[in-house]
């Protein structure tokens, strides 16, 4: 049975992200899925890496339980919305703190490469927009996804990484957001 780790990064827990988080999450329970979850904005942590990987910086309870979740886990699956062609500051504080050296890559001696440390885990993200996605694709060439997809999910290990790109939301109607809570339970579901 495959076990899913959901990670809800939206620091609003009133957006539609968490709507999209409890639709997928109903497709998981569906499927007989194993479920655990993180909701970033319920930890507590600081979410600044202030040495760097000069000195280490004492990981929180919080965070040392979610880094247990990510061992546990097959399947990570990412909610967040895009501000700023980029994640929330708290998600990005969160990844800093918690995807560190010795957990999910490791530094080889006297070179610049790495060995990925969270090979054979899959990967989901389920990102909103105020613009359609085609825009954000065609004009800006979806910068998060680099960063989230191949610098950091892939960088560790994770592979496939399977992107979902909900917009725009701003102005949407309300049988747009139904849609698309139906088929991110769906993809819960079928676990990709």
């Amino acid at each position: 049975m495959k076990k899913v780790l959901l990670i809800q990064g939206h620091p609003d827990s009133e957006s539609f992200n968490f709507a999209l988080f409890d639709a997928y999450k109903k497709g998981l329970e569906a499927s007989g899925a194993v479920i655990q979850e993180i909701i970033i904005n319920q930890l507590t942590f600081d979410p600044n890496l202030h040495f760097g990987y000069r000195k280490r910086t004492e990981l929180e309870p919080d965070l040392v339980e979610s880094i247990e979740k990510i061992k546990w886990a097959d399947h990570l699956v990412f909610f967040y919305p895009v501000w700023w062609g980029s994640v929330p500051a708290l998600l990005k504080g969160f990844i800093d703190r918690v995807f560190l050296p010795g957990f999910v890559f490791s530094k080889r001696e006297n070179s610049l490469w790495w060995d990925k440390l969270l090979v054979g885990k899959t990967g989901h993200i389920i990102s909103t927009l105020d613009q359609p996605a085609w825009y954000y694709w065609l004009r800006y060439g979806r910068p998060t996804y680099h960063a989230m997809k191949q610098m950091t999910l892939e960088f560790c290990g994770v592979h496939p990484v399977r992107t979902t790109t909900i917009g725009p939301l701003r102005l949407s109607k309300e049988t747009y957001r139904e849609n698309w809570l139906k088929k991110v339970e769906k993809l819960g579901f079928n676990q990709k």
